[in-house]
């Protein structure tokens, strides 16, 4: 699966009418539908979207025939393999009708430009892992840490005798994550992950 690195747009004109593509980024449902409000045009003749989080998704044909503008629009989303993601694709009229099948070429081949052109960033499953260090051993452990790119401390709360700290990291360094604190600290911290 990917996300997008930062928003995009594609922009097509079909027998007049004129379609603008553009993609968001978004992490929650309300975060698209404040993106909808901010990027959908008021002088269009429609602004048809669809959305996709994890297994969730909402689209809409915004007064086109049903099924002619958001199922396209998703589909094209599900066909790059991108998740947390809005596209709106905007349309003027231009005067000719397109037909069912024009429409639905027309909004979800630029929906799919709009996307193929986008910067992507491959989304790695990860975990969250939790640890208490001492004090001695916490500016080590978090100096070697940071080797792991990936890696985020989401959490540290300190208390008499140390810290305990919440990890975000990839599935794959769980193991290494594990063995690197184990050894700094001569098992003094275990570290587990959800």
């Amino acid at each position: 699966m990917f996300q997008l690195a930062q928003p995009a747009t594609a922009e097509q004109v079909i027998k007049k009418s004129r379609f603008l593509a553009t993609a968001i980024p978004i992490a929650s449902e309300d975060e698209a539908k404040a993106a909808l409000a901010a990027h959908a045009h008021a002088d269009a003749t429609h602004n048809c979207w669809a959305w996709r989080i994890g297994a969730g998704y909402r689209f809409s044909d915004d007064g086109e025939p049903s099924g002619t503008a958001g199922k396209p629009i998703l589909a094209a989303i599900d066909g790059q393999s991108i998740d947390k993601v809005l596209v709106i694709v905007t349309r003027w009229f231009g005067g000719i009708l397109l037909g069912s099948g024009g429409l639905v070429r027309a909004y979800g081949g630029t929906a799919a430009i709009c996307l193929r052109s986008a910067e992507l960033v491959e989304m790695k499953p990860s975990v969250d892992g939790r640890f208490h260090l001492e004090f001695s051993d916490l500016a080590l452990v978090k100096a070697k840490l940071a080797a792991f790119k990936d890696l985020q401390i989401l959490e540290e709360r300190f208390g008499a005798t140390g810290a305990d700290i919440v990890v975000r990291i990839v599935e794959t360094d769980v193991e290494a994550v594990s063995r690197l604190v184990a050894d700094l600290t001569s098992g003094r911290s275990e570290v587990s992950f959800d």
